[in-house]
């Protein structure tokens, strides 16, 4: 019989990989955002320096080796610099998902030195009328501006496309102009259903047949920039996942800006805190938190009624 052992998140003492939201405030009310934040959407009670600190510190110790930034915007805590340099100090692989405004070129070249595996800036249209439609209170301009600097500083960065019905359209110009700004990987897949997407999904979510009909003419794009762009296209919507991640949950945790630590972010369960627990005790909150009846309950009935989704990004005990 072939051993399974490393197939699940109780397989790990710690997890492989930690998503870590420094704050919940950014410069954008994103149409679409999986966690509805904006420039007076910071959480109450966020991590101070020195609490993101101490978590980068453990981090380390724990041995974990990759660690992604989200938000809001990561780059605008005052102390993001000083977390990811205890973490690159350490040895640990970092992921940056940001608008890309603040990474200015001394910036670009500080995190080619060191060697971040990926940084991703969202590009919603072709031009700044529809990107700034999706995107509003962004910039067009600067998200094409930070691609190109990270591209001259060698670091290969990606474009990430959310599909709504106000851009669909768009999205193979956007393959288009990420081929020439120099990015490595074109990144898209189908709307999440959590955040503001869900609050506003029949406005929002396009066609299952035309978003398959965008998708067959991306292949085609990537098909014609071949070997100077990679289509990067995530297979699953968001019930999809619920269901994959059930049989197998990964072996991650997401960090949300307070502290608590949650199993996924379609998930509203948050059965551990890092600002009161060790971060050993967190990660074992989170494997029991999979296997506990309140938790399958929930799933059943958000895979049955996904309207459920509404409440992904609230806290809730296990």
């Amino acid at each position: 019989m072939t051993d399974q052992r490393g197939a699940s998140a109780g397989d790990y003492r710690a997890p492989l990989f930690l998503a870590w939201q420094l704050t919940n405030r950014c410069r954008c009310r994103c149409v679409s955002c999986c966690e509805e934040s904006g420039p007076d959407r910071a959480w109450p009670h966020e991590l101070s320096r020195e609490e993101a600190l101490k978590l980068a510190r453990d981090i380390v110790a724990a041995g974990i080796p990759y660690v992604a930034f989200g938000g809001g915007e990561p780059v605008a805590v005052p102390h993001f610099w000083e977390v990811c340099e205890i973490l690159h100090a350490g040895g640990v692989g970092l992921k940056i998902e940001t608008d890309g405004l603040l990474l200015d070129e001394a910036a670009c070249v500080r995190l080619k030195e060191w060697e971040v595996a990926c940084v991703q800036i969202s590009v919603d249209g072709a031009s700044a009328e529809v990107h700034d439609r999706v995107r509003p209170g962004g910039s067009f301009d600067g998200a094409v501006a930070g691609v190109r600097r990270l591209a001259q500083a060698g670091l290969g960065p990606e474009v990430v496309f959310t599909p709504t019905r106000l851009n669909l359209a768009d999205a193979p110009a956007v393959f288009d102009l990420a081929a020439r700004i120099g990015a490595r990987t074109f990144v898209t897949g189908p709307l999440m259903r959590l955040g503001r997407a869900a609050a506003h999904w029949k406005t929002l979510a396009s066609s299952q047949s035309d978003w398959q009909k965008t998708v067959s003419v991306l292949e085609e794009r990537s098909r014609l920039h071949e070997g100077k762009l990679r289509l990067s296209i995530y297979p699953w919507g968001v019930r999809e996942e619920i269901r994959v991640r059930r049989q197998s949950p990964q072996a991650m945790m997401l960090v949300v800006p307070d502290g608590k630590a949650k199993l996924l972010n379609a998930l509203p369960f948050a059965p551990g805190d890092v600002r009161r627990q060790s971060l050993a005790a967190a990660w074992q909150a989170v494997c029991r938190a999979w296997i506990s009846p309140k938790v399958n309950d929930f799933m059943d009935r958000v895979l049955a009624d996904p309207k459920l989704l509404c409440h992904a990004n609230e806290c809730w005990d296990v």
